[in-house]
């Protein structure tokens, strides 16, 4: 799963990566956390919009919000079927920008956190879902679920789950409303082994009240557990 995770990258950087202006306006943030508002790019490839969508898929025919507190991540295996999450799948997908996540490892001393990155340090494009839901009362929410997919071979040392990352030469084809769901599902793999790394990091980011650079800080070297090859 993911629960955490980060955007820190400066803004002109992204702008020119993800190649929407708008995105020199982001602010860095070190934990994102569900219930928080994350930055999300949707349309088209001709058409691409930045966005801010709150952490936790509200669908459309849900009665209380609050079940967005539990709709966090989608599972890649099921995300056509879940009546949670079909829908988006089909029409409504997003790709949510990062630099880094957040998963825990359990050890002897209690959960050790760990920051996943990019081995190059660059960001890169979660797959995401977008719902809008509207209240009996007229209130309106726009609200984003992360699909999460089995971990690499290297990251299963830390958990068995992941993010789905959407390669840059797939990001158009995640975002095309024409795509065949058989395509889309094709995309929703894990990252390469070689790809991302992992960094033991304080439990400063245990708390989603701590935003700043401390939660990406690592740890004392002797607090590591042995790598996965």
């Amino acid at each position: 799963m993911c629960g955490r995770f980060t955007l820190h990258t400066e803004g002109a950087q992204l702008a020119a990566q993800f190649g929407v202006p708008a995105m020199a306006r982001i602010t860095p943030r070190y934990n994102i956390a569900p219930g928080q508002p994350l930055a999300a790019l949707r349309g088209s490839a001709a058409a691409i919009e930045l966005t801010h969508l709150r952490w936790g898929l509200v669908p459309s025919w849900a009665k209380d919000p609050a079940i967005g507190n539990r709709l966090i991540n989608a599972r890649a295996e099921t995300i056509a079927e879940k009546p949670s999450f079909r829908a988006a799948f089909r029409r409504r997908r997003c790709l949510v920008p990062a630099d880094g996540y957040y998963e825990w490892r359990t050890t002897a001393t209690g959960k050790q956190p760990y920051y996943i990155h990019a081995r190059d340090r660059q960001p890169f494009a979660f797959a995401g879902l977008w719902e809008h839901w509207q209240g009996a009362d007229g209130s309106e929410l726009e609200t984003a679920a992360l699909v999460t997919c089995g971990a690499s071979t290297r990251l299963a040392a830390i958990h068995d789950r992941m993010p789905a990352i959407i390669d840059t030469h797939d990001h158009a084809t995640w975002l095309d409303p024409a795509a065949s769901a058989t395509h889309l599902a094709a995309l929703l793999r894990p990252a390469p082994d070689d790809a991302f790394d992992f960094t033991p990091v304080s439990r400063h980011v245990n708390s989603p009240v701590n935003d700043d650079p401390r939660c990406i800080e690592p740890v004392p070297s002797e607090v590591l557990p042995h790598h996965a090859p």
